[in-house]
């Protein structure tokens, strides 16, 4: 099944490939929420904007949210009080907040049809043993002087111990946003190209950069890398600062009357809820099953754990729409906004948005904005790419190294466990010929397809994902289908395969 936001009449001309090499002031690479926040921006300050994608407008990350519109990251501000400081922490309340009002008024000023509406946002738990931790984000919210509520009623159906209340967050349809953009964008003489791959920046010596796809090449200015997880290595060693993790969603006709807000609870395993009118039917969202992205799973903690939850509360359900996502987290739990390198001046990037990018993503396309136009941005500092400090999460780290060692080295040397008759129809694994590894899926009805099981982007081993049935890379998050065509960044080429008769 796919995502419920890629269901939907989008009344667009569909943007053709870049076929030809041409001149802009402002190239975007990617057409996901920040990407088209930026160059909705960025036209109608007269500036001329090209925006590239490999796929089509949104549908990657952005169209597998749950596209909460919300200052409330889970329970996030005494975090940033104690590791940055209360203005710090202040700050960012502030910013993102002033990204909810932003988001409404370029609605209200296109006059985009999202579905957009209020509600009320919550961090609940079911546990005793996790409510201090919720009345210490009571107290450091208010210690912020935001208006919060401690409650221990909603309109979950079941009871909680107690939960933390934003009054005025929001959400919308995230892709009929998107094409609100789109078509704003083009009025302004910007340009959206679909199905075009960037390869490489390459910087001119006028100060300018040529972007290079497959097809033809982009000269401008600026360049603003918008493609979620940064494709360019070296510099700004982004693969060193990020990881992916992938979460899960369904889209279920409970056949009754729904509550109203958004909620999440405090600890693991996640549960997110929302509901949302589609089809003239209200629809719940149920978002959760997080892991490290390459790391097995299997469908029982996936989406089979999202059904059961489901129909736990609603027996009668219908489950319509399945679909998963990745987000790329930061080590500090920041995300990375502004100039991508030192030694790439006029190149930027947002990235890092921790599963929160309808706001952040807003607050990014603001604060590059105004470093294109060389203006102040009073948030800047927050999200600085070249901040040095100390890594507050050093377990995270570890396991992030640990993961990228055993991928890119060690598990290269250990031999497969598994062979080519073991494997069932519809599964895959990696098996060993004449010494090599080679990644093995058989289709349902036993058609055998065979991939070089090594990442593209910076050589990681790869992980069969049987839910999913594609090949993933544990150490950054790339994905492949089980044919090795890239599916998502930070790689952009495909696989090698071989042919086995």
């Amino acid at each position: 099944m796919n995502s419920l936001w890629l269901d939907f009449d989008k009344k667009t001309d569909k943007c053709l490939p870049l076929s030809s090499h041409l001149e802009t002031d402002v190239c975007i690479i990617g057409s996901g929420i920040f990407g088209l926040t930026c160059a909705y921006f960025l036209s109608h300050l007269g500036f001329r904007v090209t925006v590239l994608d490999k796929s089509g407008i949104g549908e990657k990350t952005t169209g597998h949210t749950t596209a909460k519109i919300t200052s409330q990251h889970n329970l996030f501000y005494n975090y940033l009080i104690h590791s940055f400081g209360k203005k710090f922490a202040s700050d960012y309340l502030q910013v993102n907040e002033k990204a909810i009002e932003s988001i409404k008024n370029i609605i209200d000023t296109e006059k985009i049809k999202c579905d957009f509406e209020y509600q009320n946002s919550y961090v609940y738990t079911t546990k005793k043993s996790e409510l201090n931790a919720i009345k210490k984000e009571v107290s450091s919210v208010e210690a912020l002087g935001f208006p919060c509520e401690f409650v221990t009623k909603t309109g979950l159906p079941f009871e909680i111990e107690g939960a933390i209340c934003f009054k005025n967050q929001a959400q919308f349809h995230p892709l009929k946003y998107l094409y609100g953009l789109a078509n704003s964008i083009l009025s302004h003489n910007g340009e959206i190209y679909a199905n075009t791959v960037v390869t490489n920046i390459e910087k001119n010596m006028d100060e300018t950069y040529l972007v290079i796809t497959n097809q033809a090449t982009v000269k401008s200015k600026f360049v603003i890398v918008a493609s979620h997880y940064p494709f360019i290595n070296f510099p700004g060693f982004y693969f060193l600062k990020m990881y992916q993790s992938t979460s899960y969603l369904i889209a279920v006709d409970t056949k009754k009357t729904l509550f109203n807000g958004m909620y999440i609870n405090s600890s693991s395993p996640t549960f997110s809820y929302r509901t949302v009118r589609h089809n003239g039917k209200e629809l719940l969202l149920i978002g959760g099953g997080d892991h490290k992205t390459g790391q097995p799973s299997c469908y029982q903690d996936t989406y089979g754990m999202l059904e059961q939850e489901a129909k736990k509360f609603y027996p009668n359900c219908e489950v319509l729409y399945r679909w998963n996502t990745r987000d790329c987290i930061s080590l500090d739990k920041l995300p990375f906004i502004g100039q991508y390198s030192s030694v790439m001046p006029n190149v930027f990037v947002g990235t890092g948005f921790k599963k929160w990018g309808m706001t952040l993503s807003n607050v990014a396309a603001n604060i590059v904005t105004d470093l294109i136009c060389d203006k102040d941005n009073k948030y800047e500092y927050l999200f600085r790419p070249s901040r040095l400090k100390p890594i507050k999460n050093r377990d995270e780290m570890k396991n992030v190294l640990v993961q990228s060692t055993n991928s890119l080295v060690l598990n290269k040397f250990r031999p497969a466990n598994m062979n080519f008759d073991e494997i069932a129809n519809d599964s895959g694994s990696i098996i060993e010929i004449h010494n090599e590894k080679v990644g093995i899926y058989k289709s349902p009805t036993g058609k055998v397809f065979a991939v070089k099981p090594v990442c593209t982007h910076l050589g990681c081993l790869l992980s069969w994902n049987d839910v999913d049935k594609t090949w993933d890379c544990p150490c950054h998050g790339s994905r492949f289908d089980y044919k090795g065509k890239n599916l998502y960044d930070p790689a952009f080429k495909d696989l090698d395969t071989y042919n086995i008769e």
